[in-house]
């Protein structure tokens, strides 16, 4: 996986930055730092204010595993679109899934509440968003023996959830529910995008770095050989140097595509 600064990564970023752009971007380990404790992550300002910029080009979504109303209170500002709970809400039409899967994640939570306290290990924690559920395990006494743990108790849940693993965390979702790279896809549809460049961190990320469209440009941030992204950013830090050449590149289209009418119009 190249980096995206590369020769070949500038060059792809070239074809597709142009006019018609749809910017997406996952949250944590993306945008804003990974944290100990998922309560106290925020978007820097600094990135905030980038993004910000952004939406004055191209319209701007963030596809996030949090919830609808965690994510928004700590975005500090209204993007155009915003996919939380990884893929389920946010997309016309999500509301009539919502009670069964409201239902579903109850149930699995009273279970795994149950047998996790058993196991009095307090660094396994349950993150209840209504509609999926995160069993985190970073703060865990043991965090090989808690991966395991945890994937037997999933074994047992009726009926059995989907299971996206990421940075120490499990996510449980419906079966039958949306994934980022169907709600990118539908995303891509519902907003007329011509092209669409999307950036994530983990591997909840790859059900969209999977997708293989010539109108998409995925980046991963780190470079690993398990990834499906195309190419990667080396740190989160190099966020900033990304948006910064976006709004470099549509600004620049921006004023040709103007200078073109004034010549049509004269």
């Amino acid at each position: 996986m190249p980096s995206l600064f590369s020769e070949t990564g500038l060059a792809r970023f070239n074809e597709i930055v142009k006019p018609g752009l749809l910017c997406a971007f996952d949250f944590d380990g993306t945008l804003a730092p990974i944290v100990s404790q998922p309560e106290s992550a925020r978007l820097p300002v600094a990135v905030m204010r980038r993004l910000v910029a952004l939406s004055s080009y191209a319209p701007v979504a963030i596809i996030t595993g949090r919830s609808l109303d965690d994510i928004r209170n700590r975005l500090g500002f209204e993007p155009d679109f915003i996919i939380g709970n990884h893929g389920i809400e946010g997309l016309p039409g999500w509301e009539a899934h919502a009670g069964n899967y409201k239902q579903l994640c109850r149930g699995w939570h009273e279970n795994l509440a149950a047998w996790i306290a058993a196991a009095a290990d307090p660094g396994l924690q349950i993150e209840d968003k209504t509609y999926s559920l995160s069993v985190h395990y970073r703060l865990a006494r043991d965090s090989s023996q808690a991966e395991l743990f945890l994937r037997q108790l999933f074994a047992r849940l009726v009926p059995l959830p989907r299971i996206v693993s990421g940075k120490y965390v499990f996510n449980l979702v419906p079966q039958d529910a949306d994934d980022k790279g169907s709600a990118m896809e539908r995303l891509m549809r519902i907003s007329g995008a011509r092209s669409a460049i999307y950036v994530g961190d983990d591997v909840t990320d790859e059900d969209v770095f999977r997708l293989r469209r010539s109108d998409l440009l995925t980046v991963r941030v780190g470079q690993t050989d398990a990834s499906a992204a195309q190419f990667h950013l080396q740190r989160r830090h190099d966020m900033a140097n990304l948006i910064e050449e976006l709004i470099g590149r549509l600004r620049g289209a921006d004023a040709r595509n103007w200078v073109h009418q004034d010549s049509m119009i004269g």
